[in-house]
């Protein structure tokens, strides 16, 4: 039996603003009918802390020092918290909500979508699984991705190991997500407003307990084609599809360079809570 085809493109390094610019015109062209459901990954330069589409900046990130380590800063269009996008594969799904392999609820088409993950991480002989909480989700307030709980989340053990996020806009689901390869928390919790210096240990302390990475878990070096090509084949089997490669046209291209410029690149849209959405 022929398996479905999804698009595959990996638009490698860019900066924060084409990034999210790019995961928007890739929903807004599936919305269209354009472009069938497509799985995109992605890397960033300089490396960038996104934050979510309703996070407030004020009080809980540290704009002048994340200015001063030379990364960007962007306001994404699926929730969650912030994420620092440095030693990493991000990848991105856009498919249809009224796709026959995508449940009604946000939760559950979670669950499907990081089946891909979830083989991917197998690839790389990672121990990885799907998390279900026991009973209520217990929010910490924290602003850091890796700190909160949710549903589905990727665990290897006990340790939160990849951060997602999705929406759902024009009858299309977006979602996207931070897979690290090795992480650095020094610089991590020198981004968010702490109180004082007590208490940014505390909390640092805190969250090696519950995060993870790739290289920490095998005790060794990955290269960046290594994880690409773990995830590629752990997508095309965890939502049993086949990718094809796909290019954009030059308009297309056009299209998410002015999207990066008037928007992502804009502060009305990356410090400001009233936004409008997907223009």
């Amino acid at each position: 039996m022929t398996k479905e085809q999804w698009y595959f493109i990996n638009t490698k390094s860019h900066d924060a603003a084409y990034n999210m610019a790019f995961d928007e015109c890739l929903l807004r062209w599936h919305s269209e009918g354009t472009i069938p459901p497509a799985l995109r990954f992605y890397t960033w330069t300089p490396s960038a802390m996104s934050v979510g589409y309703f996070q407030k900046v004020e009080g809980k990130i540290h704009t002048e020092n994340v200015r001063q380590h030379g990364f960007d800063f962007v306001r994404r269009l699926t929730g969650g918290r912030a994420v620092l996008h440095d030693h990493e594969l991000t990848y991105s799904v856009v498919v249809s909500e009224k796709h026959p392999k995508m449940p009604k609820t946000v939760t559950e088409a979670y669950r499907v979508i990081t089946n891909g993950l979830l083989e991917g991480y197998r690839n790389l002989d990672i121990e990885a699984d799907l998390a279900v909480p026991e009973g209520k989700l217990q929010q910490t307030g924290s602003a850091v991705c890796f700190d909160e709980p949710s549903w589905y989340e990727l665990v290897i053990g006990d340790k939160k190991a990849a951060g997602s996020a999705q929406t759902r806009k024009q009858g299309v689901i977006l979602q996207h997500g931070s897979v690290p390869i090795s992480m650095d928390d020094d610089v991590l919790f020198d981004l968010f407003a702490y109180p004082s210096d007590e208490v940014r240990e505390r909390a640092k302390s805190k969250f090696k307990e519950k995060a993870t990475t790739m290289e920490e878990y095998l005790g060794r070096k990955l290269s960046l084609e290594e994880v690409e090509e773990a995830f590629y084949k752990g997508f095309e089997k965890g939502l049993d599809i086949e990718l094809v490669p796909f290019e954009l046209t030059a308009e297309q291209e056009q299209e998410v360079q002015t999207l990066a410029k008037e928007k992502y690149s804009s502060d009305e849209w990356n410090f400001s809570l009233n936004k409008k959405g997907v223009k």
